[in-house]
């Protein structure tokens, strides 16, 4: 048996079981690809993948099974490769970020520059998705740390760490009513339009489960993933925006207001993870810390000059 041939059956059940992407990926001809899934199911004895003609379309009970221990050898492998480049190159490599693009414009800046200081040789790879792509991409080693609030402590395989606490704001145009009402309340809230989060993103199901515990059901108009899209609508008309406080800014949102609404909703926790069983570089380790200690409630930078 031979990794190439593990690496060929992980790439082709994530290409969909289409062999020509397979090979893409692997920087291998069909054919080569071809011939290690021939040679493994040789070797075990048995059918690992569901043939219709000559296409695939899935694994057998046997395949999921190899497949499972598949993934934990390539890991293992790549495991062992780490250990021997913080070693060797103790200061250099690629580290793959899976975040949203909230934190990716935020939070992680502040954190990325203080880090490229340190490690300046470090290339860093930034991957977008949704907190249950996230997932599936930490899963996979197709990223090393995963970056969000949703999803990560859901899953015994993922180690997920605490980084901070963050909650909610109100964003509308300067001289709008609402914002002349004190206090702002669930009620209130709902006489007007909203514009906020997509289910499943940024701490939509604590939103949506606020207003239903009282009975009552915001307007929702317009729902978005990222907070600039929230803010361009806000600015539009369609109605008044629930963000992350923290993505309030005094210069570039001077021509909207905004309001603390912490004593209504819940305080949500974003998270670091990785796989369980993943070993991490010194700089992987750096970049965890710098999240755990350089971000204060609300997902403000914490100075670190008097350190």
């Amino acid at each position: 048996m031979e990794l190439r041939q593990l690496k060929s059956l992980v790439a082709l059940t994530e290409c969909g079981f289409n062999v020509t992407q397979a090979a893409e990926k692997l920087h291998l001809v069909q054919s080569a690809v071809s011939q290690h899934l021939t040679r493994l199911e040789a070797e075990l004895g048995v059918v690992l993948l569901n043939r219709q003609g000559k296409r695939l379309n899935g694994l057998t009970p046997a395949g999921e099974q190899v497949l499972l221990h598949a993934r934990k050898t390539l890991a293992n492998t790549e495991n062992i490769l780490s250990i021997g480049k913080d070693f060797v190159e103790q200061g250099s490599g690629t580290l793959r970020i899976g975040t949203t693009h909230t934190q990716a414009c935020y939070v992680l800046p502040p954190i990325l520059r203080e880090f490229r200081t340190m490690y300046p040789d470090v290339v860093v790879q930034i991957h977008q998705g949704n907190p249950q792509q996230l997932v599936e991409m930490t899963r996979k080693d197709m990223v090393d740390l995963a970056f969000c609030t949703e999803a990560l402590a859901d899953h015994s395989d993922l180690i997920a760490l605490n980084c901070y606490r963050w909650n909610r704001s109100l964003i509308a145009p300067r001289g709008h009513p609402i914002l002349q009402s004190h206090p702002l309340t669930f009620e209130l809230l709902c006489e007007y339009p909203i514009i906020t989060y997509v289910h499943g993103f940024t701490g939509g199901g604590h939103f949506s489960n606020s207003f239903a515990r009282l009975g009552l059901k915001p307007r929702i108009v317009l729902s978005a993933a990222d907070t600039d899209v929230i803010k361009t609508y806000v600015r539009e008309g369609f109605g008044v925006g629930i963000i992350v406080s923290f993505a309030y800014s005094e210069q570039t949102d001077s021509d909207l207001e905004i309001k603390d609404l912490s004593r209504l909703f819940p305080w949500e926790v974003t998270r670091i993870a990785y796989n369980r069983d993943k070993y991490l570089r010194g700089y992987e380790q750096k970049l965890i810390e710098l999240l755990q200690t350089g971000i204060s409630d609300n997902g403000v930078g914490v100075s670190r000059k008097s350190e």
